[in-house]
């Protein structure tokens, strides 16, 4: 399943990819994230899932440099050579992994590896198996006491938390019925059926979310 990354721009510089949105909202995930990870020792592994552009991965390896990231897309194309692009100077990014986020089972990381797991911006523009697959997926690849942090607008109580974010759900749903914001309470549910528990809630700028998941 291919999930669209809306791009702003493309770099004849190495093949650089660039999301406005990911160039925003970079700098406030890795404030929260150096809270969480900052004192985490030297070598923990941090897998992204869904990396797009490599904007994040690159801005992460750099801010939380005693980590080694894992990088991942659901197809080689463009994903993977903006990937490499912004990350071919940083010593503790692993090459990009073919990953299918609906499809835990075949995720290539073994079981109980992971210091962290991240994705942003999926769970809405994707199928509910997506979101179902992240979470599962991270908790088999998680080790005990580590997080998955999932980033993005979310609905809460059975509806988005502003009257812009119920237009786009709206307007993704009409697009595909199959995407639209996911619940954190559903989310939560599936979380607890893999072992992990509920850390946070955070508040972020532009009405999204970061959820914070931790292995038990």
């Amino acid at each position: 399943m291919s999930f669209p990354r809306s791009l702003d721009s493309h770099s004849a510089e190495g093949q650089k990819s660039i999301a406005a949105a990911a160039e925003r909202n970079k700098e406030p995930i890795l404030a929260a994230l150096k809270e969480f990870l900052g004192s985490a020792p030297a070598g923990g592994l941090f897998l992204e899932v869904a990396s797009g552009t490599g904007q994040h991965v690159a801005h992460f390896a750099a801010g939380l440099p005693q980590l080694t990231l894992q990088p991942t897309e659901y197809e080689t194309d463009d994903g993977f050579a903006s990937i490499r692009a912004w990350t071919r100077d940083l010593p503790n990014v692993r090459p990009p992994l073919l990953l299918d986020a609906s499809r835990p089972d075949s995720w290539q990381v073994a079981a109980g590896t992971c210091r962290a797991v991240f994705a942003a911006n999926l769970t809405h523009i994707s199928p509910w198996a997506a979101t179902e697959g992240l979470v599962r997926g991270a908790g088999r690849v998680l080790a005990p006491g580590g997080e998955l942090f999932v980033y993005g607008p979310f609905a809460v109580d059975g509806k988005p938390t502003t009257e812009s974010n119920a237009a786009f759900d709206a307007a993704l749903r009409q697009h595909n019925p199959e995407w639209g914001y996911r619940d954190v309470a559903d989310i939560g549910r599936v979380a607890a059926a893999a072992g992990l528990a509920a850390a946070e809630r955070r508040n972020m700028p532009a009405n999204n979310f970061l959820l914070v998941f931790r292995k038990e």
